[in-house]
């Protein structure tokens, strides 16, 4: 048994699983993946890149956002706003390994938000507007974040995915100009008909994404009274006019469908977007590349596409 598997912590019936039980779930995961023992499995970050965090003052709150940058600095960089995967669990330190990686390569400053997550009474709402709120502020405040406000990115994850989708949306209609947006394993529905889809039903027993989660999700994202179309990418009224998108698909994933239904209503509005998959890997793979191999061709990839556009 290695010794993160030995320190998980063990997982409630998802189910019946209570306010307190998720809470104290949560904040012993999040203790794990942001430990030097996770790193086993989340990958070492790039020796280079200097890591740290930092307080954005955003309308009524203070979010923290985990920032990656070439060691030594520099101006006038393109920038990559990062959403970690998770929805009611998750961490940007989970993603340190990807996000360092392309901070050097690019180089680039990559900014990944430690959004609120989904709980009873935080919706997936607030989390969206976590994503947009940093990528705005840091549009508005490009100087000082010694980037170009010109030369933008979103890239998320899972949950982070649909989050990143919906900051692009947002972007076109504020006017304000993204180069790319990247999407790994996105969750792109949260409506009624987000369990409509045969990869739900293929992958239900997914180890890192099983059925009963989606529904936990979907449960404390959306509640009564909310407008899930608003918060699902998929259903969105008009997807043209979007930055180029790049969708990575892992094959044995409960959403694979997700993903590649967006990219497909993405090309269908005009709006040019690759979808890759990936065979063989599951749900959140790009954040394992101690377990999953093909996290290193996705890197790979990834950082390819967004230095074509950046």
């Amino acid at each position: 048994m290695s010794e993160i598997t030995a320190q998980r912590p063990p997982e409630p019936d998802w189910d019946t699983v209570t306010d307190e039980e998720l809470i104290a779930y949560r904040e012993a995961e999040n203790r794990l993946r942001a430990s030097p023992a996770a790193r086993v499995i989340t990958g070492d970050p790039e020796p280079a890149a200097s890591i740290g965090w930092r307080q954005v003052s955003l309308p009524g709150r203070e979010l923290p956002v985990r920032i990656h940058r070439p060691d030594g600095g520099g101006a006038d960089l393109p920038f990559v706003l990062h959403v970690h995967g998770g929805g009611f669990v998750g961490t940007a330190v989970q993603s340190d390994w990807v996000n360092s990686h392309l901070a050097i390569r690019l180089p680039a400053v990559v900014v990944s938000v430690e959004h609120r997550l989904l709980a009873p009474g935080t919706t997936l709402a607030a989390a969206a507007d976590d994503g947009w709120d940093v990528l705005r502020h840091v549009v508005e405040h490009a100087a000082e974040w010694g980037v170009d406000p010109a030369r933008g990115a979103v890239f998320g994850e899972s949950c982070g995915g649909l989050i990143g989708a919906l900051a692009a949306i947002r972007a076109r209609e504020a006017g304000l100009g993204l180069r790319a947006q990247v999407l790994v394993n996105p969750a792109a529905d949260v409506t009624g008909t987000m369990f409509d889809h045969p990869s739900i039903e293929r992958h239900a027993d997914s180890p890192a994404l099983s059925l009963p989660q989606l529904r936990l999700v979907q449960r404390l994202a959306v509640p009564p009274g909310t407008d899930a179309r608003a918060l699902s990418p998929l259903h969105a009224d008009e997807l043209g006019g979007l930055a180029p998108a790049l969708v990575v698909v892992p094959t044995e994933d409960p959403v694979a469908d997700h993903g590649r239904r967006y990219a497909e209503r993405l090309r269908a509005a005009g709006t040019p977007a690759r979808l890759t998959e990936y065979a063989g890997a599951g749900h959140a793979f790009l954040s394992m590349p101690g377990l999953a191999p093909q996290a290193g061709a996705a890197r790979a990839e990834i950082l390819d596409f967004l230095a074509a556009h950046l």
